[in-house]
């Protein structure tokens, strides 16, 4: 049989018998005079067992594997080991299936953000906030979502739970109104005179929590912080340093 006709038999393509040939797969035949390959009906089979191979999900390397044994227990071995992955993913499926069937609900109900998906955590604190239209506050949900998708599951719950205080009654209709004052700054210059009594009255509406949970340097030169402070105009960027310096000089030693 030529190249086309025992691809044609075994159901692949003249490419892929070369590339299992170029593979050491499947051994080259013997070449007539006329320099085509020959092949027979061992090669035949051979082709037919490693297209069953990859149906069944194997990787080439493994099924090379399984070729080499002639007593055929890596064959065995390695099905095992290709059930066990299938296992997973089948139940890493059912996790990520169960996680979009939530998020389909929510999408319905309408209570998704238009930043998700993000942690329950985090949707619990946003949902606890009334509704505005200020676009620092909407820079501030992208901030916060950020937050949600880097730092340690375990640091998220207390987190929102210290940013909770800030949605409480009183408390939100001033943070609404903090809010509109960092709007106006948009095009302001970092030495506005309205920089310091803003960034005093931000850190002053800060809870205690939250104030507690900083460090000594929360925001450090470089990386992240470059990042966070060049989404700012300048003023609004010197609102936050100086918020941030008066909320370490708040903590208690």
């Amino acid at each position: 049989m030529r190249i086309g006709e025992v691809a044609a038999l075994v159901g692949v393509t003249p490419r892929t018998v070369r590339h299992y040939h170029h593979l050491g797969l499947l051994p080259e035949p013997e070449r007539l005079p006329n320099g085509y390959r020959s092949y027979g009906l061992q090669h035949a089979a051979t082709l037919a067992r490693i297209r069953r191979l990859t149906e069944l999900g194997l990787g080439l390397a493994e099924v090379r594997d399984v070729l080499a044994d002639d007593a055929g227990h890596e064959l065995v071995e390695v099905l095992e080991e290709l059930d066990a992955d299938l296992a997973r993913q089948q139940a890493a499926l059912v996790r990520q299936r169960g996680k979009l069937a939530e998020l389909i609900a929510r999408a319905h109900a309408g209570t998704l953000p238009v930043e998700g998906p993000v942690s329950p955590e985090l949707a619990g604190l946003w949902g606890a906030f009334a509704p505005t239209e200020s676009a620092m506050a909407a820079k501030d949900r992208e901030h916060m979502a950020l937050l949600d998708a880097v730092m340690d599951p375990a640091d998220r719950g207390p987190l929102f739970d210290a940013l909770r205080p800030l949605a409480e009654g009183g408390t939100n209709s001033r943070v609404h109104a903090l809010y509109e004052q960092l709007d106006e700054l948009a095009d302001a210059s970092a030495d506005d005179p309205r920089v310091a009594p803003l960034a005093a009255e931000l850190a002053d509406c800060m809870p205690d929590e939250l104030v507690q949970m900083m460090g000594d340097q929360p925001l450090e030169e470089g990386g992240l912080a470059d990042a966070l402070f060049a989404d700012f105009s300048p003023a609004q960027a010197e609102v936050v340093r100086l918020m941030v310096a008066a909320l370490v000089a708040r903590r208690t030693p």
